[in-house]
């Protein structure tokens, strides 16, 4: 069984603004995987999976 979690604890995760996951929905990086009430839920692996997919890289590399 798959555990959810709110997107506020999404982005205390992974060290982000609970903006930046409404964002990341928002642009199709992560998908809510289920609701309670008016609040999406996430998987954590896919939370992880959006971090890596929109990281910045620093310059040079």
């Amino acid at each position: 069984m798959t555990t959810l979690i709110t997107g506020a604890l999404a982005a205390r995760e992974v060290e982000v603004t609970p903006a930046t996951i409404r964002k990341w929905v928002q642009q199709g990086h992560l998908a809510p995987a289920g609701r309670q009430g008016r609040t999406h839920l996430f998987r954590l692996e896919d939370v992880f999976a959006a971090e890596r997919a929109t990281r910045r890289r620093p310059r040079g590399e």
